[in-house]
Formats: C-alpha cells, structure tokens, sequence
C-alpha cells in the first residue's frame, strides 16, 4: 500500500537525519558537555550485578556526583557503560532496564564485566536511539501487510481514509456527575465507537478527566485490559496515576520521569518484586551467579578435567537462568492477567513483557504530539481506538526539514480529524483562562465554541486588574540580535522584568509569600531564554520572589499553566521577518497557559504584517489591552 510505503521512506529520512547530527554531536563532544546536556552519567559506580537473561548479565549503578543535573537515560534506551582509560575501546552497550533517581540498571550484551570494569573511572553513554526507529518501521511494515489482508484490513482502511467510522448506538449511556456535558459527549462516542473517536481537547478542558473516566467505562465491561499510551513518559505518569486513584489495576510498563513511591508501585518491576514467586527468582539468580563465579575461576591454561568441569558449571548456570525465565514469565503472565490497565509510552507498547498481547480498545493520548509511525505501534495491537489531543498545539518534533515538508510533520490525528468529522468530539468548557485571555484562541482556533468555566471566567490577580495587557515597543528601538542560530532582544528581555517588578510590587499589597501568585516568563527563542534568565538574575527587587518565577521557552511549557504568563516575543526588525513565530500553533500554547493575567511583549510593526498577529492586537484594542512601552518607559 502506498500510503505505507511513503511513511517508511519519510521515517527512514528521519531516522538519517537524526543519527547524522547525534554522531556529529557526540564526535565534537566532551564527556563533561555531554553530562551537561543529560546524556551521559559520569562518573558512576557499580553497586551490583546478577545474570539476566540469554547471555546477559545486569548491572546497577550509581551516579555519585553531578546529581542535580537533569538527563534523558530512560527505561528501554541504548547506552554503554565505558572507561575513561579508554573510552573508545573499554566499553560495552546494552540497554537501560531500569532507572529512579541516581540509580539505574543496565543489561549488557555479555555474561560478566569486562577486567577493564576495574579500573579507572566509569561512566554510561546514551547511545542514538535505533530501537524506536526500528520498532516504528516494524510497525508500519505489519501495517502495509495488514492492508493487503482482507480479514484484518477493516481498521487500517478506516484510518487511512477507505472505509468510514461505524457506531452502535445502542450503547447503554455512561453517566458521571465529573463530567460537563461536552465531556459526558465525548465518553459516550468513545464507547459507542466500534472502531475510531477522538477527543478534542483544547487547553484547560479535562481533556484527562474525560479519558480516565472512559476508561473506567471500559474497565467495567469485562473486554479485558486498555491500552493507555502517550508519546511522553510524563503524559503517561499523569494518566497512571489519575487512573489509578479511581480505584483501577493499573500496570505502568517502563519507569516514571515522576519518581514518586506512588508512581513506582504501579510498575511491573515494582509488582514483580513484591511477588510470592520472587523468592525463588532470587535464590535462583544467586545460585546460577554462584556457579558463573566458580567457572571463571579457571585460568585459560588448564587440562580436560577442568575444562569439563567448567563447562558443566556453566551448563548448570545456564540450565538454572532459564528456570528463572520461565518463572518471572509465570509471574508477568499473572500480574497481566490482573491488570485492568496497561500503561505506557508509544513504543514501551511493544516491550517484550507485552509484545504479545492483543487489546479491544487503545487510547493514545496527546496524539498531537506523536510522530504517525510510533501511533501504529499501539493500533495494531487493537480492534478500536482513541485518539486524544489537540491538533491546533504544538506538533512532533522532527528533525528533518525534507521530512516534515514532504508530511512527516502531519500527525495522525490531524489526518483522522479530517477524514472522521463525524468522530470527533470537541471538548468546549475549559477550567483553567480568564474569558479574556481565552477569547482570542477561542476565535481563531475553536470556532468561538470554547467557553470558560463560571468558576475561572472572571478570576483576577486582584479587583479591577487586566487580565490581558499587549504592550507594543514599536518605536523604543529594542532590535533583535542574531548570532548564528540564535534570537535575542536583549533590551525587551530587561523591559520584561522592568514591568514584572511593577506588577510585583502591586501584588503585595494582596498577596503574601506563601500565596503568591505563580509567574512563567516564556519565548519563542533559547536566545532570548537565556538573555532573560540572565537579566533575571541581576534584578534585585524581584530575587525574593525568584521560587515563584519560571523562566523557558514555550515548548517545555506545553501542558503547564500559571496565575501569570509573560511572553516575549523577542523579534524586531524592519524587514517584519518573524521566523518561526509564524507557527501560530506555538502562540495558541504560549497564550493559553495564564490563569489570570497574560502579558505579550512584542513589536506591533515587525508582528503585525502577520494576519494573526494583527489581528491579536486588534483583539487587545477591543479590550482596552493595549499599552504603548514608549509610554510606559517615559513615566
């Protein structure tokens, strides 16, 4: 099937794209700018090791200092432990099998530590991710084949465009006083789907809440266990544990990024560990390490005898891993047979623990924001599916511009949207903007259909606060500077805390330290992220409100919200050259994460030859938003 074929061709790019800028990086790379940037542990210590399966032995280690350092080595990635001795050659790869905190355990493509494990300081490499490439080019090869089987086509054909969506409306309703009405909706079109509907869910919506109380329905219909994935560990964490204190058996396949007891009690090494059947395991384990030990001890030059004895204690070692294998299977296989849910990433779908099995019903939530070949992984394990998102934030990352152009960039969700209309649900009240402050998403991207909640559509920092303020500085001369990639403006970086600490200081006339309101200031650019964290830092009048204060860029802040949201919009120019701030996705987040009070920044003359720009600030026109910064700095 063609479709197929032109997917395989734009992941392969890709997948070339990415692996060619991760060796150019780790080529020019230091161990230290690699540790910096999350990719690596160093230095690191072995606390212990055990058999595993096959030929493999599994080692635990410690990262003993840099702790605070954030990284990316994450249950199932690639990585190798290495010597700084040699680094090129004193190493040895396996696959991450665990991770919480400081610790992780590695499963290591040999049966016992290198002599050059000894010596010397070690550390782990995140290696280039092959895995998830290949799992997701697995994927899209079973799917062709499935198309062009007539007995298990119906699925693929439906969300390729070929067959419509069918419902049997003579499902019992699913009541529950959580649920608003367009969120009671969207539950009732999930069950009464025999194969695809889709959540629509815009910012602030319980977009969340509606899928774990669908799940829920599901859980009481006796179909076996739902599939719950998600593109990111975090959006899988949320839903575990939100579907976990409904009361449901819930089985988190892969390790938390939320390290938390409670998140780490749902997952499978957490279950298996408390098992009965461990016991054994353990002893098991120890005996077949015991025998390895004792085998090694024969030096290379020895006679028949020894070599007879050696083989047989490795024999035995290895007659005693496969016990142990068919017994941690006996105990996965009864804690899956328990389980109502099943929860992971995209591709943690297809970890061999659950490879095999098959579902009625997947959710893949944040489907925005999935690459269309890793959502196949969970599809074809289903006989229906649920897709959870909104197409109108911001979209997968992609590495390669040639990909994106050609329709990498168009996620499954988006495609399903427009061939499915009549499978869609748009949930319509949000719980989270000031009416104002929604008003022009609402507009732009809704169809006005989003309506804020009686609780939030009037909340304000304080009576008589604007909830919405634009503040153009067109005319004060704060051009953008570009050095290479990067974008700043250093001069509408410091006007942005220059009118923070204003706000600050009528703020505490209202609020005190332990309630004060919560502040991000965000950006398009890592340029300007930087410059702002700088002149952060050197504004003394707001450093004891500094715990208060989130300083990033509008991606990472995808998902979260706050009482008070500053946007800098960084680019001046005379050529109104706005780059990828034409992304009008991207401003659609930026804009919806404030509670109570957004404050844009930016240039009316470089912004407003873009219609959306324009037509922002002709919205905060409307509403009495708009404030000149050549006004504001002559006060």
């Amino acid at each position: 099937m063609a479709y197929f074929e032109k997917l395989q061709d734009l992941l392969q790019t890709e997948r070339e794209e990415d692996r060619r800028g991760y060796r150019q990086y780790i080529e020019a790379s230091t161990v230290n700018d690699r540790r910096a940037n999350g990719l690596t542990w160093y230095p690191v210590a072995i606390r212990d090791t055990e058999p595993a399966r096959g030929d493999y032995i599994t080692v635990e280690v410690e990262r003993t200092t840099h702790q605070d350092i954030p990284h990316q080595l994450r249950f199932g990635a690639s990585a190798v432990i290495f010597s700084n001795h040699n680094p090129k050659e004193h190493r040895v790869e396996g696959v991450i099998s665990f991770q919480n905190g400081n610790r992780l355990r590695i499963t290591l493509r040999t049966d016992e530590l290198p002599a050059w494990s000894r010596d010397g300081k070690l550390g782990i490499d995140l290696l280039f991710d092959e895995n998830s490439y290949n799992e997701m080019q697995g994927a899209l090869k079973l799917a062709r084949a499935r198309s062009e089987n007539p007995r298990e086509a119906h699925l693929v054909k439906i969300l390729t465009g070929e067959k419509s969506v069918s419902f049997d409306n003579a499902v019992q309703p699913y009541s529950s006083k959580v649920l608003n009405t367009s969120q009671q909706a969207a539950v009732n079109r999930i069950l009464a789907a025999n194969e695809l509907a889709i959540v629509h869910g815009p910012p602030g919506t319980g977009k969340t809440t509606t899928l774990v109380q669908a799940v829920k329905a599901f859980a009481g219909q006796d179909q076996g266990p739902v599939l719950v994935v998600a593109p990111s560990n975090t959006a899988v964490d949320l839903l575990s544990e939100k579907l976990s204190d409904e009361g449901l058996e819930v089985l988190r396949i892969g390790n938390p990024v939320r390290v938390s007891d409670r998140l780490m009690s749902l997952t499978l090494d957490s279950r298996m560990a408390e098992h009965p059947s461990m016991k054994e395991v353990k002893k098991m384990k120890k005996q077949a390490n015991e025998f390895r030990v004792m085998a090694h001890k024969y030096k290379r030059h020895f006679g028949k005898a020894e070599r007879e004895q050696r083989r047989a204690l490795f024999d035995e070692a290895h007659r005693i891993i496969k016990d142990v294998e068919k017994t941690e299977q006996y105990i996965i296989n009864d804690l899956l047979g328990r389980a109502q849910v099943i929860t992971a990433t995209l591709v943690g779908a297809n970890h061999y623990t659950v490879r095999h099995l098959k579902y009625h019903t997947a959710v893949i939530d944040e489907a925005g924001q999935a690459l269309e070949p890793a959502c196949w992984i969970p599809i074809l394990k289903a006989q229906k599916i649920v897709l959870a998102g909104d197409h109108f934030q911001l979209p997968p990352t992609i590495k390669s511009e040639e990909a994106a152009r050609n329709g990498l960039r168009i996620t499954l969700l988006e495609k399903c949207v427009q061939l499915h209309p009549g499978a869609v649900v748009l949930l319509e009240e949000q719980y989270r903007m000031h009416k104002t402050i929604m008003g022009y998403s609402s507009a732009v991207f809704y169809g006005n259909k989003l309506k804020a909640h009686d609780s939030v559509a009037g909340h304000l920092l304080f009576e008589a606060d604007q909830p919405l303020v634009f503040v153009d500085t067109a005319g004060c001369g704060f051009d953008e500077k570009t050095e290479g990639a990067n974008t700043s403006n250093p001069e509408e970086a410091a006007f942005v805390f220059k009118h923070l600490t204003q706000l600050v200081a009528a703020l505490d006339g209202y609020y005190r330290a332990d309630n004060f309101p919560s502040i991000a200031v965000i950006s398009p650019y890592r340029g300007q992220i930087q410059c702002l964290k700088d002149q952060l830092q050197h504004t003394p009048r707001l450093q004891s409100y500094i715990e208060k204060i989130s300083v990033n860029t509008i991606d990472s802040f995808q998902g979260q919200e706050r009482d008070i949201v500053y946007i800098s919009m960084t680019r001046s120019n005379t050529k109104s050259r706005i780059g990828f701030l034409s992304d009008i996705r991207r401003m659609n987040v930026a804009m919806t994460r404030a509670r109570k009070k957004l404050v844009v920044i930016g240039d009316s003359a470089t912004l407003s030859r873009d219609a959306f720009y324009a037509g922002f600030i002709s919205y905060a026109e409307q509403h009495n938003a708009y404030q000149s910064a050549w006004e504001l700095m002559s006060l």
